[in-house]
């Protein structure tokens, strides 16, 4: 079981793939990205960017010019997932450790989970199970990342509030890797917390993101005018209730009434959710990761969704309309 991260992998080396990326590189690591395009050849020509520091780093647009690494750090948006797992295979070698870090529901929601839901395939975010295929559920960790970050240009990550990543096995274990894993990222800077049930910290943050984020996609509003208007309000809360109800059938329950977490949220002040970013830049939302995901967990536990539901048509009707879907 490997416990030495120093060589690392980025795949998907946008704001929040750079950020991580940037941050190992700085405290040591040999930081390697599989990039494309524009971004590919900004961090061959002028390397890796945060705020004042840049980082060398080797980049290319095929796995096999990077070879395996002890560390790769998945932070694709969920609806480019499956292809680029696909091409992935040369980074991952029997003791690498693929560390999940994106919004939404993962497919490896159900691996380790126990119960009756164990190693559960979930249709709305591997429908084929080609992820599960490209990935092996051994080498993966989970992540859940709590920061904002953008990228001002191809390479050049800005990071705005924030700094926390929790992570934690699937099976809830607290092994030797994920043990030296978070060593790692807290000497890196970051707010780490080793998780003994990680889905519930997915879960949490699935619970937020999944109605600001198609609400703002839809309305074009940001998070503050969302939740204050009262009407648009309750209708959140109510989504919110169907996925506390299904937490609970399932194992995680959230303590919390969504009136906790509205202010939460309104504490962050006005911003714009990354699903309007993805609408505004005319690229795919993550929607069945965030939404969709949801309504067949209702399907599978017996529970009753009708806000969800109109919230899923709607964000989903909007987003074919636009060819984001």
């Amino acid at each position: 079981m490997n416990t030495d991260f120093s060589r690392v992998g980025i795949v998907g080396c946008g704001a929040i793939g750079g950020w991580i990326g940037a941050k190992l590189a700085e405290a040591g690591c040999t930081v390697s990205v599989l990039a494309r395009g524009a971004t590919l050849t900004a961090l061959q020509t002028q390397g890796l960017r945060l705020g004042t520091t840049q980082h060398a780093v080797a980049a290319s647009a095929q796995a096999s010019d990077l070879g395996v690494q002890d560390l790769v750090v998945v932070a694709v948006k969920a609806p480019a997932l499956a292809e680029v797992a696909s091409q992935m295979g040369p980074l991952i070698g029997p003791d690498t450790v693929v560390l999940t870090a994106m919004n939404g529901v993962p497919w490896w929601f159900f691996q380790g989970f126990g119960g009756t839901w164990e190693g559960h395939q979930l249709q709305a975010v591997d429908p084929n199970g080609e992820i599960a295929a490209s990935i092996p559920a051994k080498n993966v960790i989970g992540c859940v990342v709590h920061a904002s970050c953008s990228v001002d240009a191809p390479g050049v990550i800005r990071h705005h509030f924030g700094n926390g990543l929790i992570i934690g096995e699937p099976s809830g274990q607290a092994t030797p890797r994920v043990q030296a894993l978070g060593e790692l990222l807290t000497r890196a800077g970051f707010a780490t917390t080793v998780s003994a049930q990680i889905q519930k910290d997915v879960w949490y943050k699935l619970w937020g993101n999944m109605t600001v984020n198609p609400i703002s996609a839809l309305t074009g509003a940001t998070t503050d005018l969302i939740l204050g208007d009262p009407l648009v309000r309750e209708f959140v809360s109510r989504v919110m209730l169907e996925a506390k109800e299904i937490g609970a059938h399932i194992g995680i329950p959230i303590a919390q009434e969504p009136e906790d977490r509205h202010q939460v949220t309104i504490k962050l002040g006005a911003f714009k959710t990354s699903m309007l970013q993805d609408v505004e830049a005319g690229k795919a939302i993550e929607l069945d990761a965030l939404v969709t995901v949801v309504k067949e967990l209702g399907t599978l536990t017996g529970a009753a969704t009708p806000f969800t539901n109109a919230l899923l048509g709607l964000s989903r009707l909007q987003a074919r309309v636009r060819g984001l879907y």
